[in-house]
């Protein structure tokens, strides 16, 4: 079973690919509530490429990295990754209203599939917010 979280960006293709897939955007976006944030990305955009993020609470009380790999990427359109064990996938398509970036990903076992959804939900319209913005 994946889970999946979609938001409608209102900004052409190329800016939300460059957003979504640049270090220095990512370490803007990329937290699931203000009290968060990504202090290091590293992306390593081909087929076997690693890409990394450091997450932490501002508060300094804890942190964790998330990594893996990239399996196929269609620039403009398409990434798939692989993380641990798990798999997402992240598309783009053009529609009316801008760039629907949809992802879908493998829950993990530790925490409710719910609160998953809701985070990764949260990181999306975070990179929503931070495109339309720019």
């Amino acid at each position: 079973m994946k889970l999946t979280v979609q938001t409608t960006v209102a900004a052409p293709i190329d800016k939300v690919w460059r957003a979504y897939t640049t270090p220095e955007d990512i370490k803007q976006w990329n937290a699931a509530s203000d009290d968060w944030h990504t202090t290091a990305a590293s992306v390593d955009l081909r087929v076997g490429g690693a890409f990394s993020s450091r997450m932490e609470a501002k508060d300094g009380s804890m942190g964790f990295d998330f990594a893996g790999t990239y399996t196929e990427i269609v620039p403009n359109r398409r990434i798939v990754y692989a993380f641990g064990d798990r798999n997402a996938e992240v598309d783009f398509a053009d529609s009316p209203q801008g760039v629907t970036v949809r992802v879908s990903f493998d829950p993990e076992s530790e925490y409710p599939v719910e609160q998953q959804q809701q985070g990764w939900q949260s990181i999306l319209d975070n990179f929503k917010r931070y495109v339309e913005a720019r």
